[in-house]
């Protein structure tokens, strides 16, 4: 992939977005929205998308960062649900192999745990065969005495064993902007911090919505719209549904009843785990995971997550002392002998998952119903498709494992209502489309032969590439080195990110990076694997933004500025936290 994605490409995406029309605008820029802008645009749409923040800046960069089948469904017998996720899982492994990778899970059972181990090992077995046993490897039940020589600091008391499995961990935020640096290079025009404000009415016998205004929130200035014209609108919001919906009509009813996960994160040294381990909190018996990241920096553990209520403004969704202190409570009830207090914690994040809440069938305006049986579907138990005022179409919550399959849907509900549309004799221009296209790869240069092919240029030119580097951009690693070697680093770099300024130029020409949280919270867990939360390089990649950015030495200084406020913002709980620096019981 070697078609540029940066803030100059996006330059010239906000120049499209005032001289043409397009088929599609779709509104957010998470998975839900990049998979559906790779999906319409393989079909041949001339597709446009805006995202009021940094691509993946909410629920997309906020998950518990897995890709997995859900075993949980299976109690539900949901075997179709279940099925999916694996094929999706299997299929994921292969198209972005430096995204989504294999982890091994454990699942230790302890007396008077319910299910038990019987009913388990049938689950299991299960699970292994909806994949049709494409899995990195099969379920396996394990002994007392094996679980306590690969975890000898779990709780002993009460183990009576538990098993084995393999599901797979993803960089949540990098899967969001590949997919869309993918649809961009096969058409896709789009562009980060652009806001939508207020949709484009053509009123007549359909009174449909034809394109939004929108606001290039890098301008500053509220007055500088852009009519942005599309022929349909998409809303892939997320958690901010509502918000948007409330543009489409006065009487909005609210689709979502939003749900808060919090995740702490710790140093992997500190709770060294062979591998993710599923945990079941004691007093109501949900499970949370406790999952190793060697990859991230210098390695860490992300532990979560919670499930609790949070305001209807996603942004005003915080950490509280009751999350962590419940999340240190099953790490204290679990892993006794390792003594962990809330000094251990290195970072953690709160994301809102945007789950659906009674009155989704009933949204709309002037007392008319959002949706109709054909046009509100209920996909699955995780995500609904549904249509607002003025032909909006509208999505609401998603799995991260099944986002291609969901945006395939998305579209195909899209293009139905369009049909529809047209045999009503609402003049409405149908696009010619062909079939949805993207079980190809999402990123060439990640594949193993184009590693392996990168690797034997690197020994040509006697290059030392960091593993690191080749795991994480495959081929892409060599021209993070041809950067490296045009702009020698001037400071040493973090443990665990080699050639971090080469990193950061090459995230500003191919990640469309405009601002330096992009990349400290996004791009690399730069924040959040480290104690410092990379603080010492602030300086040092602020000179290198003013460099590619064409940046003056006061709009540096405003931009380390705007870094440091954002950090102080997402460091906020640790101030509810005085006075609870001791065992959590």
């Amino acid at each position: 992939m070697t078609q540029e994605f940066s803030f100059r490409t996006r330059q010239i995406a906000l120049k499209r977005f005032r001289e043409e029309t397009f088929d599609l605008l779709i509104i957010g820029g998470g998975i839900t929205g990049a998979a559906t802008a790779r999906d319409a645009v393989t079909r041949g749409l001339k597709v446009a998308l805006v995202e009021a923040r940094d691509f993946a800046w909410g629920t997309s960069s906020r998950s518990s960062k897995l890709i997995h089948g859900g075993l949980r469904y299976l109690q539900n017998m949901e075997l179709r649900l279940v099925f999916e996720a694996l094929s999706e899982r299997s299929h994921l492994l292969k198209v972005v192999p430096n995204v989504v990778r294999p982890l091994p899970f454990y699942m230790p059972v302890y007396r008077g745990d319910y299910p038990g181990k019987t009913l388990l090992s049938i689950g299991l077995w299960l699970y292994d065969l909806l994949s049709l046993f494409r899995t990195p490897g099969f379920h396996r039940r394990l002994s007392k005495k094996y679980f306590l020589e690969k975890i000898p600091f779990l709780k002993p008391e009460g183990l009576q064993g538990g098993f084995h499995y393999y599901d797979a961990s993803m960089w949540d935020d990098v899967l969001a902007v590949e997919t869309l640096r993918d649809a961009q290079s096969r058409g896709a025009v789009v562009a980060n911090y652009v806001e939508a404000m207020t949709p484009l009415w053509e009123r007549g016998e359909s009174d449909r919505i034809v394109g939004f205004q929108v606001r290039d929130k890098e301008e500053g200035s509220q007055d500088n719209l852009i009519s942005l014209r599309a022929q349909r609108v998409v809303v892939c919001a997320g958690p901010w549904t509502d918000q948007v919906g409330a543009t489409l009509s006065p009487n909005w009813r609210p689709w979502l009843n939003p749900s808060k996960g919090v995740h702490l994160i710790f140093d992997l040294k500190r709770i060294p785990v062979p591998g993710a381990l599923v945990l079941a909190h004691q007093e109501d018996k949900r499970i949370s995971f406790v999952i190793p990241r060697p990859d991230f920096g210098a390695g860490v553990v992300i532990v979560g997550t919670t499930d609790g209520a949070t305001p209807q403004d996603p942004e005003k969704a915080d950490i509280d002392f009751a999350d962590v202190d419940y999340l240190m409570r099953l790490l204290q009830k679990y892993f006794p002998k390792l003594n962990l207090t809330t000094e251990d914690i290195i970072s953690a994040y709160v994301g809102v998952r945007p789950l659906m809440g009674t009155h989704s069938s009933t949204a709309g305006s002037e007392g008319q119903t959002a949706a109709t049986a054909m046009d509100l579907q209920k996909i699955s138990r995780e995500h609904y498709i549904g249509e607002g005022p003025g032909g909006v179409v509208l999505v609401a919550g998603g799995k991260y494992t099944t986002h291609r399959t969901m945006a395939k849907e998305i579209v195909d509900v899209t293009l139905e209502k369009w049909n529809r549309d047209a045999q009503k004799g609402i003049t409405v221009p149908v696009p010619e489309t062909g079939p949805s296209r993207t079980e190809n790869v999402v990123n060439p240069e990640a594949v193993a032969a184009a590693v392996e092919a990168g690797k034997a240029e690197a020994v040509q030119k006697n290059w030392k590439i960091p593993d690191e580097l080749w795991d994480h951009y495959g081929a892409g690693a060599l021209k993070i080195m041809e950067i490296a070697r045009a702009f020698p680093s001037t400071m040493a770099d973090p443990e665990g990110f080699p050639l971090l300024e080469a990193q950061f130029r090459y995230a500003l020409r191919q990640g469309m990076v405009l601002h330096l949280e992009d990349f400290f919270l996004r791009r690399l867990p730069l924040y959040s694997s480290r104690v410092d939360h990379g603080t010492p390089w602030i300086e040092c990649l602020a000179r290198v933004w003013g460099e590619e950015m064409g940046q003056d030495p006061s709009a540096i200084s405003i931009e380390i500025q705007r870094l440091k406020e954002e950090f102080d913002r997402r460091s906020a709980w640790k101030k509810k936290l005085s006075g609870a620096k001791t065992l959590f019981q």
